[in-house]
């Protein structure tokens, strides 16, 4: 992305000024692109909240929160103060008319002080159900109208399932111009995934392997070892399906998988990621019988110290059926991929917080200079996100004997020591800058949803069954030993057993496509390839 200066002015109008997003995320975020010299020199910030606070107020609000939150710590007074000059603090509430009146005067004088027309950036910082309500108010008051100079940016979660995200988007489209509406996720603006992005299309390398014919399986995992905190009420109508995979985590499958774009503009890139969502093969019941993991984490330890299960957790139903740990094999049925599987995992209160993808090549089948002790080698990629940004390509045979074991690990820090833009920061100056590459469109979102809605479906009707007990602090759930020869994946009971790991299952939903007619090419999604 270009980090020249871009000369039109720009207004944030930030509804949910005091929120935990504003404090923690989206101020910080404004704050180091003014101190990098990557916002326009005339802009302004206007926070809304139905806080009474005055200005002053506010700005020492905002200033603790900041000096808390930004990864460069604790503001510096002078900068502070040249950066404070430019936000404004507006007591409303998102339904109160009259406050979109204050907000249209507010951009007028702006735009009348610099002789210009501003970029008008409305940022809902907001729980969800206030999206429709402060949509309709700026149409209402006329500030949607303008398609060059007025933006919306919204957070997911975009609709809690298909039905709703598709009102959602039909209310936005209604409204706004696609080329208006950013709908973020952040996991896009990490810097990790656009490392991601330049190693899968900028080396010609790379691409002559990133195919079924070299690679084995992918997995895309994200783990935290943190709970749900706070967060218990929205998260028990969500789960790690809604709250991660179907947005995170497809999105990273979408770059891993997608072709080389027709062009460099943000619609060509999103029309590759669609197509990958277009191809996802389409869950019947014997792939939810097989292919899927479900489990949420019960009482635990960390550092002697014990920690709650999820279902003593704030705000949560005693009796939750909700999942804190997902994981799906999902296959791609284009002609580079078929036949592929794609595991996709994440959990809460796990014995790490990491994000990273793993490529796994296949075995090498000859001897590598003749040597018979080579034979089985297996070599894998890992692409590092979090918390570790970097790229690792290790070689290790399958088989050796002592003395003759191969095991190379080379590493690329991409960032090798230098300060890392925080995600907010790279998808703010991009939605300045007009750039929606890493923004997503409304059919990601809708084919998004098409994609888990059988998962979520056939979970609701399981309720407590076939929900796996993992203790807080581990690996996640341990899965029963496999039966029979079939090497297929084995669900428990509602209690959690004593055999196996992560990595046993793992091991047991890799080897079942191998061994099972999954395996074999399927164009399920009525398409030929």
């Amino acid at each position: 992305m270009s980090i020249h200066k871009k000369s039109v002015p720009a207004i944030f109008i930030i509804f949910g000024g005091t929120g935990d997003l504003n404090s923690r995320k989206i101020t910080p975020a404004i704050y180091n692109l003014f101190l990098d010299g990557l916002l326009p020199r005339e802009f302004s910030i206007l926070a809304t909240a139905n806080q009474n606070l005055s200005l002053s107020e506010y700005h020492e609000n905002i200033k603790d929160k900041v000096s808390r939150f930004s990864r460069r710590g604790s503001v510096n007074p002078k900068q502070w103060a040249l950066f404070a000059e430019h936000i404004s603090y507006l007591q409303a509430d998102a339904d109160d008319l009259n406050a979109y009146e204050e907000i249209s005067l507010y951009i007028e004088k702006h735009n009348r002080q610099w002789k210009a027309s501003a970029d008008v950036l409305f940022y809902l910082a907001v729980a969800p159900s206030l999206f429709p309500v402060i949509a309709t108010n700026l149409a209402s008051t006329n500030l949607a109208s303008d398609k060059e100079h007025n933006r919306i940016l919204i957070e997911k979660p975009f609709g809690n399932d298909l039905k709703t995200a598709m009102e959602l988007n039909g209310l936005l489209s209604d409204i706004f111009h696609e080329n208006q509406i950013y709908r973020l996720d952040h996991y896009l603006g990490k810097q990790g995934v656009q490392n991601l992005m330049a190693f899968r299309f900028a080396d010609a390398l790379t691409e002559q392997i990133w195919n079924r014919s070299n690679i084995r399986h992918v997995e895309i995992s994200v783990t935290e070892n943190l709970g749900v905190g706070q967060r218990g009420s929205y998260y028990d109508h969500s789960g790690a399906m809604r709250d991660m995979i179907q947005n995170h985590l497809l999105q990273l499958l979408c770059i891993v998988a997608m072709e080389p774009s027709v062009g460099h503009s943000s619609d060509a890139v999103r029309d590759s990621k669609v197509e990958v969502l277009k191809s996802i093969r389409k869950f019947d019941s014997s792939m939810l019988n097989r292919n899927l993991v479900r489990g949420q984490y019960s009482e635990g330890h960390e550092n002697g110290k014990k920690i709650n299960g999820y279902r003593q957790e704030l705000n949560v139903d005693p009796n939750s059926s909700t999942e804190t740990f997902a994981a799906i094999k999902f296959f791609i049925d284009n002609q580079r991929w078929q036949g592929v599987p794609f595991i996709l995992s994440t959990g809460k209160r796990m014995d790490q917080s990491a994000s990273k993808i793993t490529i796994q090549f296949k075995e090498s089948l000859k001897p590598l200079f003749g040597i018979e002790k080579t034979i089985g080698q297996r070599s894998k990629l890992i692409i590092s996100i979090q918390p570790e940004i970097n790229i690792r390509l290790q070689i290790q045979p399958k088989h050796a004997e002592e003395g003759t074991k191969m095991n190379t690990d080379i590493a690329l820090d991409c960032f090798d020591g230098k300060e890392v833009p925080e995600a907010y920061e790279t998808l703010i100056r991009a939605a300045i800058l007009g750039d929606q590459t890493l923004f997503m469109r409304a059919d990601q979102i809708e084919l998004a949803w098409e994609t888990v809605m059988p998962i979520l479906d056939y979970w609701k009707a399981q309720g407590n069954t076939g929900l796996i007990k993992y203790p807080a602090g581990t690996t996640g759930p341990q899965l029963a030993p496999t039966r029979h020869h079939e090497k297929r994946l084995a669900y428990c009971s509602e209690s959690s057993v004593e055999h196996g790991n992560l990595q046993l299952w793992v091991h047991q939903i890799l080897e079942s496509c191998f061994a099972g007619h999954d395996y074999r090419p399927s164009l399920s999604r009525n398409k030929s390839v």
